[in-house]
């Protein structure tokens, strides 16, 4: 373990704590022998088969195949992150948490000045719904359903109309407007002028971290005419919109009341008030807060469930928003890592099922549910008529396109049959009439591969050469590990992208889980040290240098000279370009499989084309303003 809590710590945390006293207090455990044995917090099962060792500071899960220590049981259980258990643990140990270093103390300290005046200012906004000013948005939470003694749960609060009247009273209480600008409480005006309240004339929603601490605001308008209904917050040292799901907190909390066969489902839905009505309906919910669901919102929701439910409004923006989540969601997907949709009946959304039908109608309609390939066959099939052979092989290709998209290459193989079956489904008595040639056919055994052979009687240099370039990684690739090395922050937006597939190069695979691991667990000045413990040294950093240099106008974001912001952007940018090829890349070797099959080229050939023009995509200055910018294929 490295970063801010090491071994010797995590022992004398561990070491402090029985496991059969922090696990009884959730599993009903009886003495046998040197163990302690009881039912399984993981499966529904009728004979004990849970086991807890305290001299071996471990448990094991004979139902399940789990095993680990108490770490690893919060984790398992309670769903917290690993730095949340250790924080746990160590405060029922009475292990004070290791010091940071200065430069980390004073992020820190940042960070939780922030997080006071938001606190704050939760409670101010709490205490002002309940004043005179609150009264219309009093009427209009009870007009939706939402009586009274429910606002406390949700931590609802109101904004008064004034132009400074938090400000007001934040400043009174010591805040500087600087700060509060930081925590996006105010608006600091582009043409100068003192700060103003961000939030006015508006319900609010708390927005809060999984640990459920206050990180920004979300704001209803009251005036009908106001030009925006809803406003977040911007983004912010303790806020980032990408990462956060609305609901969170209360959603792990009914998760992790559940019992073990009964688990829910984890929702995911559209609005602030639908999160409210799932919750209260006893369905976890959580909601991405007026953003698309991104890649790192997923990777999270999978922390917290195998198969969350995507639930979107039947009209034409819901069902665009659930296109855009299976295209974001394919590359990821992998065994036991999915998706299901669910559409609310009616037209309606899950607080009006709420309001009129009640919490039982709104379990059932949100138990109504549709696996992945399925929700994204329906979307293909009815993407166009069906009526010319040009559409329907249209429909094939898009549909091999899709499978292929999946990184986790048996699962990538199991979308294709189920979603080509599906496809010869659609006319069960239809003979297949399209053939290639047999030079076709045998370019179909061919197996693509970037490195050619080393040609007869070559010198020994030329074959030193070679051997290098082979193992040398792709240019963009290095280039991209390049940039994350020497601003550790460039990954950070894209995280658990780069923890799933690295940097597009196999070769890069452990340096980038390292890069991860240390980015989640430290920020501190042991980030160096603890780079080099790994091997990162001046004689690999050189190496990527050599190999990044092969990437040319493709790796703008190593420009010494270009801002930060600008040098993440594009580093971002590049990041995206490479994840897409590398999809397209295991597109085109999939379909050359399949022809000898299939007899049918014009997938492959479809492929190609797209793969090829994204290649000189890549090559060429796509970092300009007025670059051509790439989208998904679907």
């Amino acid at each position: 373990m490295v970063g801010r809590f090491d071994e010797r710590f995590l022992e004398e945390v561990k070491s402090r704590l029985r496991p059969s006293d922090v696990i009884g207090r959730s599993v009903k455990l009886r003495r046998q022998g040197r163990e302690f044995v009881g039912l399984s917090p993981f499966n529904k099962e009728k004979t004990p088969s849970f086991y807890v060792n305290d001299e071996k500071g471990m448990f094991f899960d004979f139902s399940s195949g789990k095993t680990g220590d108490l770490i690893t049981y919060l984790q398992e259980t309670e769903r917290l992150t690993f730095a949340e258990a250790v924080e746990r643990l160590a405060a029922e140990a009475g292990v004070p948490l290791p010091a940071l270093d200065p430069r980390g103390a004073e992020q820190e300290k940042k960070r939780q000045g922030l997080a006071d005046w938001l606190e704050m200012a939760a409670q101010w906004f709490e205490a002002e719904l309940r004043r005179p000013a609150g009264r219309e948005a009093r009427a209009y939470l009870e007009a939706r359903g939402l009586p009274e003694a429910e606002w406390g749960r949700f931590r609802l609060g109101f904004s008064p109309g004034g132009r400074t009247a938090l400000k007001d009273y934040l400043v009174a209480k010591g805040a500087h407007p600087g700060g509060l600008v930081e925590a996006g409480l105010l608006i600091a005006p582009e043409e100068g002028g003192a700060p103003y309240d961000r939030f006015r004339d508006r319900i609010i929603f708390p927005i809060l971290d999984a640990r459920g601490r206050v990180v920004s605001f979300g704001g209803r308008a009251m005036d009908p005419q106001a030009r925006a209904k809803y406003l977040n917050g911007p983004e912010t040292v303790v806020f980032h919109k990408g990462h956060q799901l609305y609901g969170l907190s209360e959603a792990r909390k009914i998760l992790a009341a559940a019992k073990a066969d009964e688990a829910p489902p984890l929702v995911v839905v559209e609005g602030y008030m639908d999160v409210i009505a799932c919750q209260r309906a006893g369905v976890p919910a959580v909601a991405a807060m007026g953003t698309a669901l991104g890649e790192d919102q997923m990777e999270v929701l999978w922390r917290h469930h195998p198969e969350p439910t995507l639930c979107f409004d039947g009209d034409r923006a819901g069902r665009q928003a659930a296109a855009r989540a299976m295209d974001r969601a394919l590359p990821l997907l992998r065994a036991g890592r999915s998706f299901r949709f669910a559409i609310v009946e009616g037209g309606k959304d899950p607080d009006d099922v709420l309001r009129e039908q009640g919490a039982p109608a709104l379990r059932a309609q949100l138990s109504k549910t549709t696996p992945f390939a399925e929700a994204l066959f329906i979307r293909e099939r009815d993407a166009e008529p069906l009526d010319t052979p040009e559409r329907r092989t249209a429909l094939k290709v898009r549909l091999r396109k899709l499978a292929a998209s999946i990184a986790d290459p048996d699962l990538a193989q199991a979308y294709k049959e189920d979603l080509l079956a599906r496809y010869e489904g659609l006319w069960p008595t239809r003979e297949p009439v399209y053939t290639v040639g047999a030079a076709a056919r045998e370019m179909s055994r061919a197996r693509w591969d970037r490195r050619k052979p080393v040609k007869a009687g070559a010198t020994p240099e030329a074959k030193d050469a070679v051997e290098r370039l082979r193992a040398s990684p792709k240019p963009l690739a290095a280039a991209l590990a390049l940039a994350a090395l020497r601003d550790p922050g460039v990954i950070d937006e894209a995280i658990e992208r780069v923890g799933s597939h690295g940097f597009g190069d196999p070769r890069l695979d452990a340096l980038a889980q390292d890069l991860v691991r240390l980015r989640y667990e430290t920020d501190s000045l042991e980030f160096d040290a603890q780079l080099q413990a790994r091997g990162v040294d001046a004689e690999l950093i050189r190496r990527l240098e050599r190999d990044a240099g092969r990437a040319g106008v493709a790796a703008p974001f190593l420009d010494p000279a270009a801002a930060r912001d600008r040098a993440r952007a594009l580093w971002r940018q590049a990041f995206d370009l490479l994840m897409q090829l590398e999809s397209l890349e295991r597109a085109v070797e999939a379909a050359a499989q399949d022809l000898s099959k299939d007899g049918d080229a014009t997938t492959l050939i479809s492929l190609k084309a797209e793969r090829d023009h994204l290649r000189k995509l890549i090559n060429s200055d796509w970092s300009h303003p007025d670059a051509e910018h790439p989208v998904l294929p679907h």
